[in-house]
């Protein structure tokens, strides 16, 4: 006989194999479930850009023709402004540009002198 114990029994072995099949499921569906909320941000993102330039557009435009009596020139000529913008905000948004301030490509430095650096 040897001194080592009993291996432990096949029904512990397939319920340690159960949890960890159901533990790797939840995080895979928790996984998607996040995907899925991204996504549907990132479309709601889009649709509020474009509804907000067109409705600048519209309301400068608006504005502007009540302010001069130009009847409905001035919203027709904002109106496409705002939804150039819009369009352009989409793509911005798509490309990933972002456009902030000290926006930089990454690996790009940046050639700014602080002002007591500069040559006199």
């Amino acid at each position: 006989m040897s001194d080592q114990p009993p291996p432990p029994p096949l029904d512990d072995l397939d319920a340690r194999l159960r949890e960890a099949q159901a533990k790797r499921a939840g995080e895979k569906s928790a996984a998607r479930a996040r995907e899925r909320g991204a996504g549907l941000s990132f479309a709601l993102r889009i649709g509020v850009e474009v509804v907000a330039a067109l409705g600048v557009g519209v309301g400068i435009g608006l504005l502007l023709d009540r302010w001069l009596g130009s009847a409905p020139w001035f919203l027709i000529v904002f109106f496409v402004l705002g939804a150039a913008a819009g369009m352009l905000n989409v793509y911005r948004v798509m490309a990933g540009f972002g456009y902030t301030a000290g926006y930089r490509r990454p690996g790009e430095k940046a050639h700014h002198k602080a002002p007591h650096d500069r040559d006199r």
